[in-house]
């Protein structure tokens, strides 16, 4: 495949992921083999590894129709196969959204969500979750003839009356631009497919990567599952101008309200001026030429408020054909390689800031509580080597005395047992309630409350009325659970401030949590809903029921994910409170039991004192070093997490 800029990155990203991984692999192995692993550290540890196995990188891209968005990701992705894989040409050639990845485990295949599924109220993501809802064309990933007939697919199209147009959210009668697209026999086109997912074994997809190729502005604001999750969240988002055109009325339209804005992040926006190749004159200098480019440059900058370096002007065609035919001189006026260039040093490292940021914490959090453990397990066998030499010289009165106080710390323990066993009886009661704010059945009965609300409203105000107090009940019961996500922690850090000074454990504050960012994440959707509900207003008014419906389906599917996260990770987050305090308390009573069995074998005379010492400084010794491997296993992690060549590599 072609030797770009951003397949080397992206080539360097997944090296960086896979080192991350190995030190994982490497860190759990080295836990089984000193018998410092607990069921809880085997699952953090295998999430991680998880998450750094299923991240993706998405770039978006999305244009008016004919304006060479397909020959430019065929350009940028897929030019080493010596021909176009996306269908490519004048007119409107992508009629679908269109997903580009690769998943190991599914078939190499094009898969198609139909039209029909637009009349019913569920969105793209759930359907994702019913697969035979989905048709399926299957193609050798080794034939370009294969590939290139299959990804025809996505551009079919049907003629259907108004009636069944209607029906599916895609003709409004009272709207005139809707009424110009019905044909001489009162037809009208329409796409075959809602959505497309093309699974294929492209070097970079199979790295991670994922393309959403959007059809025309119209139907991005047709498909809320596009703007409401799939635009926002992409990592890259290219959108592509004609340098003739320049920014139309239109297209400032969909900028403002799908693409830039306040609550979308600004990273990763870039505009892309193609078809340069178009202000290419004969009859002028190329100094002339170039001015022109630059006052197109500039006022695209100014309409779209980003800055100068975000515009990046190019020829996909001519890039395409230059890399194609290996005409090197033809690629580099073309401009290809450096939006290639910003694309790959604005993409990778913003990524990979984000799985550095959310990787590192849990590493430090588990090799602090592995280091923990061995400490409580280091300052047992000190404590039990000085009591030992203690006796040294003594009589046997003396090591009796002993034996009778090592018995009543063993009592005094088992107390601590009995009030440990209380703390988590009142630790599971504190946690269902956290839970029951955070409650999927009643998360779903109040979707489907407001759902009969919204549909049976008769006024734009009543069914807003029902979208606030949806809101408005999801953020209490969120902020309800954050409330005793700190009275857990306040009990917590009490209760080990309480054993560290009965019983000697290691205090240790438990780890920070907070439902903020899932009340951010449902303030970014009620802000969605908002702005979509004042652009949709009209439709409304005019009956048209089956966007305002799937977009509220759309939108509870998304409410209902965030509330998946939210019970995921507070669960995971309870478990991260309470075990450290439980493998401490298991290792004290391991130890307090050691200590009761080497002083009765002494005072039993089957060990002498000097042979039980001897013992626990090798196994002081033996502690010490697992110490000292943890500490260069946390320095490798570190320095694996902080290595930068992903971004310093050069072109």
């Amino acid at each position: 495949m072609e030797n770009n800029r951003l397949a080397q990155q992206f080539d360097l990203y997944t090296r960086w992921r896979q080192s991350i991984a190995d030190v994982l692999g490497e860190y759990r192995r080295w836990m089984a083999d000193k018998q410092l692993s607990d069921v809880q550290i085997e699952e953090r540890i295998q999430q991680q590894l998880n998450r750094l196995r299923e991240d993706k990188l998405t770039v978006a891209f999305v244009a008016e129709f004919s304006r060479g968005k397909s020959e430019l990701i065929n350009a940028i992705f897929f030019s080493g196969y010596g021909h176009r894989l996306l269908p490519s040409g004048a007119g409107r050639t992508t009629m679908c959204p269109t997903e580009l990845r690769y998943d190991t485990g599914k078939p190499v295949s094009l898969s198609l969500l139909p039209i029909e599924t637009n009349a019913h109220q569920m969105s793209i993501s759930e359907y994702r979750r019913t697969p035979q809802a989905w048709s399926s064309v299957e193609f050798d990933a080794h034939s370009r003839e294969s590939m290139v007939e299959a990804f025809k697919e996505v551009s079919r199209t049907r003629r259907v009356t108004t009636e069944e147009a209607h029906s599916l959210g895609l003709y409004d009668p009272d709207q005139p631009d809707d009424a110009m697209l019905i044909g001489q026999d009162g037809l009208l086109e329409i796409p075959c497919w809602r959505y497309a997912v093309i699974n294929f074994p492209h070097p970079l997809l199979k790295q991670g990567l994922v393309i959403l190729d959007t059809p025309g502005l119209n139907a991005i604001g047709a498909e809320p599952e596009l703007t409401m999750s799939m635009l926002p969240n992409a990592h890259a988002v290219l959108f592509i101008l004609g340098a003739d055109t320049g920014v139309t009325k239109s297209e400032m339209e969909v900028w403002r309200r799908y693409i830039s804005g306040a609550r979308w992040k600004q990273k990763g926006r870039l505009a892309v001026l193609n078809k340069i190749d178009g202000l290419w004159d004969p009859l002028k200098t190329d100094d002339e030429v170039e001015t022109e480019l630059y006052r197109q440059l500039q006022s695209t900058a100014e309409l779209l408020g980003l800055p100068r370096d975000q515009i990046l002007p190019t020829s996909a065609q001519k890039g395409l054909l230059g890399k194609v035919k290996g005409d090197q001189a033809l690629l580099l006026k073309s401009r290809l390689l450096q939006l290639e260039k910003n694309l790959s040093d604005e993409l990778i490292p913003g990524k990979q800031e984000i799985v550095r940021e959310s990787i590192q914490g849990e590493i430090e959090d588990m090799m602090d509580q592995t280091r923990t453990t061995l400490d409580t397990r280091l300052q047992s066998v000190v404590d039990q080597a000085d009591e030992l030499r203690c006796l040294q010289g003594k009589n046997e009165d003396v090591i009796a005395q002993m034996m009778r106080k090592v018995k009543q710390d063993k009592v005094n323990f088992e107390v601590g047992l009995q009030r440990y066993q209380a703390l988590r009886s009142v630790f599971s009661v504190q946690s269902n309630q956290l839970f029951h704010h955070l409650g999927m059945p009643a998360l779903k009965s109040k979707v489907r409350e407001t759902r009969d609300a919204m549909m049976k409203a008769s006024f734009t105000k009543t069914m807003r009325q029902a979208m606030d107090d949806f809101f408005s009940d999801l953020k209490r019961r969120m902020m309800d659970a954050d409330v005793h996500v700190h009275e857990i922690k306040k009990m917590m850090e009490a209760m080990y401030e309480k054993f560290s000074q009965e019983h000697g454990l290691v205090q240790k504050a438990p780890p920070p949590f907070s439902t903020s960012r899932y009340l951010k994440a449902l303030n970014k959707l009620e802000t969605i809903y908002r702005d979509q509900f004042n652009t949709t207003f009209n439709m409304i008014a005019h009956e048209k029921l089956t966007l305002t419906s799937k977009f509220f389906e759309t939108l509870a599917s998304h409410v209902i994910l965030e509330y998946e996260a939210a019970n995921r990770d507070t669960e995971s987050w309870l478990k991260a409170v309470i075990a450290p305090m439980e493998s401490q308390m298991r290792e004290h009573h391991v130890q307090l039991k050691r200590r009761v069995e080497s002083i009765k074998r002494i005072y039993q005379a089957t060990d002498t004192l000097e042979e039980r010492i001897a013992d626990l400084e090798q196994v002081e010794l033996s502690i010490r070093q697992q110490l000292a491997e943890l500490d260069q296993l946390n320095r490798k992690a570190m320095f694996t997490l902080a290595h930068e060549e992903v971004i310093v590599q050069a072109a």
